[in-house]
C-alpha cells in the first residue's frame, strides 16, 4: 500500500522529537475515564489484568489496548485513546502486560516483545465470554510490536477482528535498541533500566534459585537485561536471539486486515529499519504514516486530542464500515 502523507503539524514548540516524548508524559492528564479491573486465569497458572472502559451506551464494537515497555493500563496514551473512543461507541479493554498491573505475577516468566500468546489469550476470553460483533487493536511501542507480530504469524484471524492501529513502534528491536544505546537517549535508558532492575529485584526474592540479586545488580545496559533475563524466562538463547526473533518487521508481509503503522520520522527511539517502506508498498493491508513530528509517543495536538487518538478512531471506524 503507498505510503500515507501524514496531515500532523503540530506548533513550534511540539516539532522537537524530545520536547514531544517527554511533555506528554510529565503534564498530561486525562480525566474522566472510568475502568473497571478483571482478572483472566491463564492456561500456564499465571494472569493478567485487564482494565475496561465502556462508551456511553451499549456497543458492539471493541478496541483491546497494548501499553509499551514498563506501562500500564493507566498510562496517559491509554486513557486519552480510551476517553476519545468511548465518546465515539467503542468500549475499550486495556491490558496490563504480566507483572504490570501493580502485583506480581506467579510464574517466572514476564512480558516480553513477542507476548503474543499473552494478545491470543485475552481475545480468547473475550470472544468466549463477549458478544462483540467487531474487534480492533491498538498497541504502543513494545505493544505495537505485539500487535504486528500477533497479526502477521495468524494466517487465520477470529472474523471479528477488522483493524488494528500500532504506534511509535521498535519493529526492529535491535535497531532501536542500537538508537537507545545513542547519547541522545541516556536519559532515557537510564530510566529503563532503572525501572526494569527493580522488577528483577523483586523476581529474584521471588525466584531467588532461579535469578540472584547479585546478578542483576551488574546489569548496566537494556541488553545485559534482555541477556540474563528477558531472554533465558521466554525461551530464547540470549538478546540478540529474542531480538531477531521477535521483531515484528519479519512478519510485516503476512498481515491481512487493515492495519496502520505510525512512526515518528524524529521519534529518536527508531532507527532506520524501524520505518518498513518495502513491506507497506508490497502488502495492501499495510498503512504506513511517517508524521515529521511526534517524537515516542507525543503526538500532541492542538486540541486535547492528540493526533495519534483521532488516527485510531478514523482508521478503525472508517474500516468498520467497510
Amino acid at each position: 500500500m503507498p505510503i500515507i502523507t501524514s496531515s500532523y503539524k503540530p506548533s513550534f514548540l511540539f516539532r522537537n522529537g524530545h520536547f514531544s516524548t517527554i511533555y506528554p508524559n510529565l503534564t498530561r492528564k486525562v480525566t474522566g475515564v472510568i475502568q473497571t479491573r478483571e482478572r483472566i486465569d491463564l492456561n500456564d497458572g499465571d494472569f493478567i489484568d485487564i482494565d475496561w472502559s465502556h462508551a456511553q451506551q451499549k456497543t458492539s464494537n471493541l478496541l483491546i489496548l497494548i501499553h509499551g515497555l514498563e506501562g500500564n493500563a493507566q498510562r496517559q496514551y491509554i486513557l486519552g485513546v480510551a476517553k476519545h473512543v468511548n465518546q465515539h461507541d467503542w468500549d475499550t479493554l486495556a491490558i496490563n502486560l504480566r507483572n504490570c498491573s501493580g502485583q506480581i505475577n506467579r510464574l517466572y516468566r514476564s512480558y516480553y516483545a513477542g507476548a503474543t500468546e499473552d494478545l491470543q489469550s485475552v481475545i480468547q476470553h473475550v470472544l468466549k465470554n463477549y458478544h462483540y460483533k467487531h474487534i480492533a487493536l491498538n498497541g504502543f511501542s513494545l505493544g505495537g510490536n505485539i500487535v504486528l507480530k500477533f497479526l502477521g504469524e495468524n494466517p487465520v484471524l477470529p472474523k471479528e477482528i477488522m483493524a488494528a492501529v500500532a504506534i511509535s513502534v521498535p519493529c526492529d528491536l535491535k535497531n532501536s535498541l542500537d538508537q537507545l544505546n545513542s547519547p541522545k537517549n541516556f536519559i532515557y535508558t537510564q530510566r529503563f533500566i532503572k525501572h526494569l532492575k527493580s522488577k528483577l529485584y523483586e523476581r529474584s526474592q521471588a525466584f531467588p534459585e532461579k535469578l540472584k540479586k547479585e546478578a542483576v545488580k551488574t546489569c548496566k545496559s537494556l541488553q545485559d537485561i534482555d541477556d540474563l533475563y528477558t531472554s533465558k524466562a521466554h525461551g530464547y538463547r540470549d538478546a540478540l536471539d529474542y531480538y531477531t526473533q521477535c521483531s515484528s518487521k519479519q512478519f510485516l508481509e503476512s498481515i491481512h486486515i487493515p492495519t496502520l503503522l505510525i512512526n515518528a520520522k524524529n521519534d529518536s527511539f527508531l532507527g532506520s529499519q524501524c520505518y518498513p517502506f518495502d513491506e507497506a508498498e508490497k502488502n495492501d493491508f499495510l498503512f504506513l504514516e511517517i508524521p515529521n513530528y511526534g517524537g515516542h509517543v507525543g503526538f500532541v495536538d492542538k486540541s486535547r486530542i492528540f493526533y495519534n487518538e483521532k488516527r485510531t478512531l478514523e482508521f478503525i471506524s472508517n474500516n468498520l464500515l467497510a
